[in-house]
């Protein structure tokens, strides 16, 4: 009887973006809970569950890397694959965010997530210059990876790390900007296959992120001007949603956790910031829409997970 690997041995970076969603569906409901009449344990729940979740595919994948470091670099081949590494470093910052209430270290998780999202970017770009010029190209997947240290501030300004914030909003920007303009000329050129049509829903999290960040900051002025490409961007999400999800499920589903979940808290900020009806329509649309579709999409990952098909559609490495 030949025995098979264990899992851990094949953890796929795939599933960290579910991850990240998952803990941003968390938050949103804590959030929410601050301007609707519902149960912030519900947040809190949502939280523990979502921080567990992570943690344990956390340790498995730093268990693979410590077996075999160069499995990091194997694992890196692919765009999606760079974005999951990004989106470990970004969920560690997310996690110093989950755990501000209760004080539990969470400066030392933050600078946690950041040092380990400047090493994945770097990892990234290194993986981007082994490649082959010719399959060199813009992808959504690219804002996970180098706009990811936009994920920062939503702990870091209530950290009272509000200059380091500052300076990782501006970096992400100038990434940001590029793998727009770049992504947008190959949309003119290409329309995405129909598996990666998914992936199209990445674009709403990092103006999310900006709005947030500036919201938080009080400069105003950014944050209306991201509100309103947050806005125009769902709207127009939506109305694509049937053909984005025609190829039917698959694990670039992931890529609808994280901007929903990410909206929705934006949508908190913009009630705070007085834009009433407008915001509490969209936290109740994130609420409504987003709760049944990540925790879906954590089902099916989860499960993906344990009978091996995640890892093996995903390409994920062997330690």
């Amino acid at each position: 009887m030949i025995k098979e690997d264990p899992l851990w041995r094949r953890t796929p970076p795939a599933i960290f973006p579910v991850c990240l969603g998952f803990m941003g569906l968390g938050l949103g409901w804590r959030n929410a809970s601050d301007v609707l009449p519902i149960a912030h344990e519900i947040g809190d729940i949502l939280l523990g569950l979502s921080c567990a979740y992570y943690l344990y595919f956390l340790a498995f994948f730093l268990r693979k890397f410590a077996t075999r470091p160069r499995v990091l670099l194997e694992d890196m081949k692919s765009p999606p694959a760079r974005a999951g590494v990004a989106a470990a470093a970004m969920a560690m910052m997310l996690l110093a965010a989950a755990l501000l209430p209760f004080g539990i270290s969470a400066p030392y998780i933050w600078w946690a997530g950041v040092i380990m999202q400047i090493g994945a970017s770097a990892i990234g770009c290194y993986a981007i210059w082994c490649d082959p010029p010719e399959i060199r190209e813009f992808t959504t997947f690219q804002y996970l990876t180098f706009v990811g240290p936009v994920v920062g501030p939503v702990a870091g300004i209530p950290l009272g790390y509000v200059t380091e914030s500052i300076l990782l909003a501006l970096a992400a920007l100038v990434p940001f900007s590029i793998i727009t303009v770049g992504y947008a000329l190959r949309m003119l050129r290409t329309l995405p296959p129909v598996r990666l049509r998914p992936s199209l829903a990445i674009f709403l999290a990092p103006n999310c992120l900006f709005a947030l960040c500036f919201g938080s900051l009080g400069i105003d002025w950014a944050f209306q001007l991201f509100f309103w490409i947050v806005e125009c961007v769902a709207f127009g999400l939506l109305l694509i949603t049937p053909w984005m999800v025609a190829g039917g499920w698959s694990p670039v589903w992931a890529a609808f956790t994280f901007p929903i979940a990410i909206f929705l808290q934006v949508q908190v900020l913009a009630v705070g910031k007085g834009m009433g009806l407008l915001g509490l329509v969209g936290i109740y649309a994130g609420l409504i829409v987003g709760t049944p579709l990540i925790l879906y999409v954590v089902y099916r990952s989860t499960m993906s997970w344990v009978t091996g098909e995640l890892a093996e559609n995903t390409g994920a490495a062997t330690a």
